[in-house]
């Protein structure tokens, strides 16, 4: 195991950085790194690894999700209102109906297995998006219109909207069959998470200033275990509760993280933030290591140019959900034209849940994964160059004065 994680850490950040000095997303290096060692291709990774990658997955979007919510400014998302509410769930919805509607004619797969694909593809790339917004906030870029925040914001939720679907989705295509509470368990699942992650989130800000207060400070390394642990533990409770009562965890994770950032002093969260953007570096390595390794890159070929169409068709379809989010707002058709490209770029994601259906044994499992690792491939860099590439031309800097 020890010589398969050298493997992935050194040869992964090696074509990361090469990637990166081609101007392509790092990402897409660490996926072709996962593909070539993989048990399809080299076969250099030990069994031991790959039993347990989907925990190793799971653990690397947790902490890119406590990333974006320790990120998440929520008097941004009130300034913002309506738009980024909508962004965080029409744009995904609009991607999941084009599945439902296209997919079985493009792919040959039933609704609901068009339904679990749609799931699996519809989320935006926080690992993607995030740093550039971040960026553009930096350098005043659209800042005067919100738009990095909407963005942002809608980018944070939107992941959580569709791992819901997704969920209820692929439970659905295990049984067979719609039930109405699937449906209904989805705001259930949305609010009991909230409201989960809120109150963890407060408890672990009290204990926090308590143990300022008594002059046992607690390092920040330190405060990211615990927070790491909670975080752990939230997702646990979710499995614990199964069949008893729907709760996010990945939701009440995010949800613990924006009430860090709320209650805790700002110079705190933002260290939080810092070290978790550091533990980032790791995580992203091991995450997209392992889903390029999960990928039969024979089968992706045969469903090559099946699989663009679909996703080139659902990007359009996402794209007049995006549009629709903007309408009557002050933006300009470039300043929307930029949101549009924004919203392009797939990977975090895809990467955690893409394997899942393939896992729990579904017949479309194999089609999936090799459309969400094609999703990656085509959007990461389409997204990322589009957004790199565009923003001085479609975006309004902001006066340093104003």
């Amino acid at each position: 195991m020890l010589t398969s994680l050298a493997l992935i850490f050194l040869v992964g950040l090696a074509m990361a950085a090469i990637c990166q000095k081609l101007r392509l997303p790092r990402i897409i290096g660490m996926l072709i790194t996962g593909i070539v060692l993989g048990p399809h291709v080299l076969n250099l990774l030990s069994t031991s690894i790959l039993s347990i990658s989907s925990e190793l997955r799971q653990m690397a979007l947790i902490i890119i999700l406590l990333k974006a919510g320790l990120s998440l400014n929520l008097s941004d998302l009130k300034k913002v209102g309506r738009p980024a509410i909508m962004m965080s769930c029409i744009p995904a919805t609009f991607e999941i109906l084009a599945y439902v509607l296209f997919a079985p004619y493009i792919l040959g797969i039933s609704r609901i297995e068009a339904a679990v694909m749609g799931a699996v593809l519809a989320a935006v790339s926080p690992a993607v998006v995030v740093p550039r917004m971040v960026q553009l906030m930096e350098s005043k870029y659209g800042t005067g219109k919100s738009i990095p925040q909407l963005i942002l914001a809608g980018a944070s939720c939107d992941d959580i909207f569709v791992i819901v679907l997704f969920t209820t989705f692929s439970s659905m295509a295990q049984g067979g069959s719609a039930h109405l509470m699937d449906f209904v368990n989805i705001p259930i699942s949305i609010v009991l998470g909230i409201a989960l992650g809120a109150v963890v989130g407060y408890v672990l800000s009290l204990f926090f200033e308590t143990a300022y207060a008594h002059k046992h400070c607690v390092r920040n390394s330190t405060k990211v275990i615990i927070v790491l642990g909670v975080s752990f533990m939230l997702m646990a409770i979710e499995t614990w509760l199964k069949g008893i009562v729907s709760v996010s965890g990945l939701l009440a994770v995010v949800s613990m993280a924006c009430v860090l950032k709320m209650k805790c002093v700002a110079f705190v969260s933002k260290r939080l933030s810092e070290k978790f953007g550091k533990l980032w570096i790791a995580a992203e390595v091991i995450l997209f290591v392992l889903v390029g390794a999960a990928v039969d890159i024979r089968y992706t070929m045969t469903a090559g140019v099946a699989a663009i169409v679909m996703i080139l068709v659902a990007l359009m379809v996402r794209s007049l959900g995006v549009l629709l989010c903007l309408v009557r707002t002050q933006l300009t058709m470039k300043e929307r034209l930029f949101c549009i490209i924004a919203y392009l770029p797939k990977a975090t994601v895809q990467a955690a849940i893409g394997s899942v259906p393939l896992a729990m044994g579904l017949p479309c499992g194999k089609i999936v994964l090799s459309v969400a690792v094609l999703a990656i491939l085509i959007t990461a860099p389409l997204g990322a160059l589009g957004m790199d590439m565009s923003y001085k031309k479609l975006l309004t800097k902001e006066r340093e004065n104003g």
